[in-house]
């Protein structure tokens, strides 16, 4: 699943003649970056949800051939990220599934961080599966992280740990880095209407089934117009 029907307000005035997933980041759409990564893990079907702008996104998706694209349409209503998924969910089936951002992306260690991400789920303990990054792995990116790995892999809020000071170790707070693997059975009492899903990660930390994987490389996150240069610079530096 990839999620790419949100409005990209942040990026004005670029997103007001063209949708966010289709800014060229060195050259190649920031939604191609995700597809790629998609195809080297070996994904052969990607549902992709639009809503924003959504025939230029519905014109670029037909010229790709791998992985196959299927489109979840939101042309009537902006759905949010949980919304869209379960808008999207008779595409998707009945098995766990991965979800990636339309907007970010990331460079690879040695190893495909999909296809690592998809050796570690494990559906006896998980509900969702999260790729995560250090703050010292990401770039465009200002905030202090979104969670705290503890022990066997599992994730709790940055915000509910009591006492817990950034300075003890730069590297602890995680920020998600907009890949998951998330089992369908989490959606089974969604209403469709917009929600996002924060509320399901919220609900799978209450049963201790939110997990993590920190990723391998970097992740470079395009919020704003400058954080293109950036991340351009990055990727210069990189080849």
């Amino acid at each position: 699943m990839v999620l790419a029907a949100g409005l990209g307000k942040r990026m004005r005035p670029i997103t007001d003649t063209i949708p966010k997933p289709l800014i060229p980041v060195a050259g190649k759409p920031l939604i191609d970056w995700g597809l790629d990564a998609l195809t080297a893990a070996g994904v052969r079907k990607a549902v992709v949800n639009v809503h924003y702008l959504a025939d230029q996104m519905e014109a670029h998706l037909k010229n790709r051939s791998q992985p196959q694209i299927v489109i979840s349409d939101e042309r009537g209503q902006l759905l949010d990220s949980a919304g869209g998924i379960v808008r999207a969910l008779p595409h998707l089936g009945s098995e766990p599934f991965l979800i990636i951002n339309a907007d970010t992306f990331w460079i690879d260690g040695a190893t495909s961080n999909l296809r690592r991400l998809a050796a570690r789920w494990d559906e006896s303990r998980m509900d969702i599966l999260l790729m995560v990054a250090a703050l010292f792995q990401v770039s465009g990116y200002g905030g202090h992280g979104d969670f705290v790995m503890v022990q066997d892999g599992r994730l709790m809020r940055l915000s509910d740990i009591a006492g817990f000071d950034l300075s003890d170790a730069a590297s602890l707070p995680f920020i998600y880095a907009g890949a998951a693997i998330v089992h369908p059975r989490i959606f089974a009492n969604a209403t469709g209407g917009p929600e996002s899903l924060n509320r399901y990660f919220d609900r799978a930390i209450a049963e201790n089934r939110l997990h993590g994987m920190q990723m391998d490389g970097l992740w470079l996150t395009v919020g704003t117009p400058d954080a293109i240069r950036e991340a351009e610079a990055v990727l210069a530096a990189k080849v």
